[in-house]
């Protein structure tokens, strides 16, 4: 059958259990154009199927299908939380109050503690800035000027409905944290190994499992989940020129928690991921290196759960000791072109 948005899933899940059933994807099954009918689609995937011409698509089990919506739906919310965070930005500016330029955080508990003044009726900067707390209480002077603005009725209403709707996304966010951990129990030694990979949190490892499953069977070798995810370079090949080719269209919701791991595995000065990302980072740029780490978190992830160990860094210095001959020649050159005398290091080396 093909899958067409989520109306394959009734279908799918009458079928399920009674016969294998053969989720193709519509892009990799297309007919001749100009002869489009319902009647011609069947007839035309009946005749790939008889030859063997579909592949299948990754269908986790039902306990795997509910922990994906659950993270998916999570990943809602949070996204939904953001909005409603730009549009507080938004609303503030708009009445003149500066207070980000000066707050870090301004739903934070001293950011909070002065919206929630300015929707209770209270637009004197002055008693406002004293609601400072902790690191902020030293700042009340550059409060006072930041909440100086033309804060009227009008915006106090949209910003107690907008602080209204924050408040209730963070319940709904905590009561789905909550059912995650409750349903994702029996994967909890998988997600456990997962967060030994350096870049991967609690979060980033349920959603891992939740995306590619724990049974690494499925895929045939870590390049096969790769190509599967999208997170590897694309084929191009023209009159036996090979061409810049992207990633191409994948699992959205795996290649955005991979490249947030691998932002996060970036910021490590002690990992073999942090070094890679610094290493390809200085000559194809950030952004290409982002993808290869995030490749590289994949690959360990596969390898984790298909061999159920944990993960073992190869260590911040790993490029240098694979290189260290190629890597002395460099610095004795460097050092020659400013000027020092390296002949006795060159015998040395």
């Amino acid at each position: 059958m093909e899958s067409t948005s989520v109306y394959w899933k009734p279908v799918f899940n009458l079928l399920e259990g009674s016969f294998e059933v053969v989720l193709a994807n519509a892009y990799h099954i297309k007919a001749v154009p100009g002869r489009k009918t319902d009647v011609k689609d069947c007839e035309w995937i009946a005749n790939l199927l008889a030859h063997g011409l579909i592949r299948a698509s990754f269908i986790p089990p039902p306990p795997i299908r509910d922990l994906r919506d659950l993270t998916r739906h999570r990943k809602s919310l949070v996204r939904d939380r953001v909005k409603a965070t730009n549009r507080v930005h938004k609303l503030l500016e708009t009445a003149n109050i500066k207070l980000a330029n000066v707050v870090a955080d301004v739903l934070g508990v001293s950011g909070r503690a002065m919206l929630d003044a300015l929707v209770a009726g209270e637009t004197d900067p002055e008693p406002l800035a004293k609601l400072a707390k902790g690191s902020l209480t030293p700042k009340v002077k550059p409060l006072a000027e930041a909440l100086r603005g033309r804060f009227t009725s009008h915006h106090a209403f949209l910003l107690g409905q907008m602080l209204t709707q924050l408040d209730q996304l963070a319940a709904l966010i905590a009561r789905c944290d909550v059912r995650i951990l409750e349903v994702s129990k029996p994967f909890e030694p998988e997600i456990q190994r997962l967060q030994t990979i350096v870049g991967v949190g609690r979060r980033s490892a349920e959603v891992l499992v939740s995306e590619i499953g724990v049974d690494m069977s499925r895929f045939s070798s870590a390049g096969h989940l790769a190509s599967w995810a999208r997170i590897c370079p694309g084929s191009y090949e023209s009159a036996g020129k090979r061409r810049s080719a992207g990633t191409g269209t994948g699992n959205n919701w795996l290649k955005t928690t991979l490249l947030e791991s691998a932002w996060a595995a970036a910021h490590s000065r002690k990992s073999y991921l942090g070094a890679q990302f610094r290493r390809i980072s200085k000559r194809r740029g950030p952004k290409r290196a982002g993808i290869a780490v995030a490749h590289s978190i994949l690959v360990i992830a596969y390898h984790t759960l298909r061999n159920g160990v944990d993960f073992n860094d190869l260590g911040a210095d790993y490029f240098d000791r694979m290189n260290s001959a190629k890597l002395k020649r460099y610095h004795l050159r460097r050092l020659a072109e400013l000027g020092c005398d390296v002949s006795a290091l060159a015998v040395s080396a």
